[in-house]
């Protein structure tokens, strides 16, 4: 597996309340471990360096869960929707020295997506690339921006579109298949979480 550039970032929008949810997704456990917590270790794990991680609701808990080493930005007015947190999100990286050259923006509600899908799509990291991941061809996240789009995207991200409308009106956006190797199914309630992974069975080597 090739990993991510150490010039892309990874940026984690894990502000929302989790409405239909019941609770913020940020706090959910899957697998034994917050969804906050495996979605900044698999941003890290593909190759993103810094990993930047956006909190809003019950922000004094789940910062706790946030790996070391992994920088926490809190979202002023995060209640309005993902456009808040993906505006703190893109602002902080903006004032980091160097500055990446793209941000690589991840969901916290994708279980379903692994390191691998990190690494295949930062591969096309660059300070002018516009990518996302796709999912037997349908457009998904993650989503890859280069720096020189994010005061455009920022500029335009309103309520819960985040990126959206942005994106939708080009033409040159590339789409990455992670299909192969991953999902990029969103959690809205308890029902939508997947059995968790499976430990490897280990079968005793001999020494």
């Amino acid at each position: 597996m090739n990993l991510v550039s150490t010039s892309t970032a990874g940026l984690l929008l894990a502000a929302g309340e989790g409405r239909r949810f019941g609770r913020p997704k940020a706090l959910v456990r899957f697998g034994g471990e917050p969804l906050v917590s495996r979605a900044a270790r698999i941003l890290a794990d593909g190759g993103c360096d810094p990993v930047v991680v956006v909190l809003g609701a019950r922000a004094e808990q789940a910062r706790p869960l946030v790996p070391d080493g992994a920088l926490v930005v809190e979202a002023v007015g995060w209640e309005e929707g993902m456009g808040a947190s993906l505006r703190a999100g893109l602002d902080a990286l903006a004032g980091l020295a160097p500055a990446p050259d793209a941000a690589l923006i991840h969901l916290v509600d994708l279980p379903g997506v692994g390191a691998d899908v990190i690494a295949r799509l930062g591969a096309c990291a660059a300070p002018d690339v516009v990518a996302r991941a796709a999912y037997g061809g349908v457009p998904g996240h993650p989503v890859l921006l280069g720096r020189r789009w994010w005061s455009a995207v920022a500029a335009t991200a309103e309520g819960d579109r985040g990126a959206r409308r942005w994106l939708a009106g080009r033409d040159d956006v590339r789409l990455v298949e992670c299909g192969d190797i991953g999902a990029g199914t969103d959690v809205d309630t308890p029902a939508d979480l997947p059995d968790p992974p499976r430990p490897r069975p280990n079968h005793g080597r001999r020494s």
